[in-house]
């Protein structure tokens, strides 16, 4: 599932053919998305200039002179830059074409992603309650610290509740806490303040270095400029149970927390 680096990373791919260009057509192929795309979308969409392209957590904000389009890519979505009126693949299910001749073309083999229209971004529903940003100036080791006071939770689960944190999906949150050498499994409310900084510092690490190599192709996801991501070859624990721990060497073990694979190693990780 694309997560803050890869959605970061196609805002900068299709940013810079967006911003200033005005939307002169907008091409439904399909509405039954993750919510369905209501005619409202259609109707702001046309003939709005777009002033800016944001990212807020996993959602691209395209920024326009009347409101924005919110724009979720799911498990599976991605987006990228191609003609307008260039042949459409079976999962390519809306285009905004553009006032250049380029469209942007959005691409979901399972049919998870969205496409919102708001006035005002970021009071509507899906972004209103979100936390603050990893990379932003509210995000600290001490935040970290306050907010877990009293908290049961796995920590891992804890970094990973949007409403806490957002951006810091399964493949981040195993990495972080790696470096940072705290056990997944540990409540959060357990985990000292001198631990949270390092991990504030650790998530913020990893996430500028997963946006410097393009994101994590796992699967599905590319970039806006259509390139896969490399950050996988960086991976200390991620996906590599049993084989050595890059540190120490003992091999990596794997547990599901929350209806998702976690890996660790239980000697560097505490």
């Amino acid at each position: 599932m694309p997560e803050l680096p890869e959605v970061e990373t196609s805002r900068r791919g299709i940013a810079p053919y967006l911003e200033g260009r005005t939307i002169s057509g907008f091409v439904i192929r399909e509405r039954r998305l993750r919510w369905p795309v209501t005619i409202d979308v259609d109707e702001q969409l046309v003939g709005a200039t777009i002033d800016s392209v944001d990212r807020r957590a996993k959602y691209l904000l395209i920024n326009t002179n009347n409101g924005a389009a919110i724009l979720h890519l799911g498990m599976s979505g991605s987006v990228f830059i191609v003609e307008s009126g260039t042949p459409a693949g079976v999962h390519d299910h809306f285009d905004f074409e553009l006032s250049s001749g380029k469209a942007l073309r959005f691409r979901d083999p399972r049919r998870f992603g969205s496409l919102h229209w708001s006035a005002d971004p970021l009071a509507h529903p899906l972004l209103a309650t979100l936390g603050p940003e990893p990379l932003g100036e509210d995000f600290s080791g001490v935040y970290l610290w306050r907010r877990s006071r009293g908290r049961r939770v796995a920590v891992k689960q804890f970094i990973m509740t949007p409403q806490i944190v957002v951006g810091v999906g399964n493949i981040y949150a195993s990495e972080s806490l790696f470096i940072a050498g705290i056990h997944p499994k540990r409540a959060a409310g357990r985990v000292s303040l001198l631990r949270y900084e390092r991990l504030a510092a650790s998530i913020q690490d990893v996430l500028r270095s997963a946006i410097q190599a393009g994101g994590t192709t796992l699967r599905d996801f590319f970039g806006g400029d259509g390139e896969p991501g490399y950050f996988s070859q960086q991976l200390n624990v991620y996906g590599r149970e049993s084989k050595a721990c890059r540190i120490c060497k003992t091999p990596l073990r794997a547990i599901v927390q929350g209806q998702r694979s976690t890996y660790y190693c239980k000697t560097c990780q505490t």
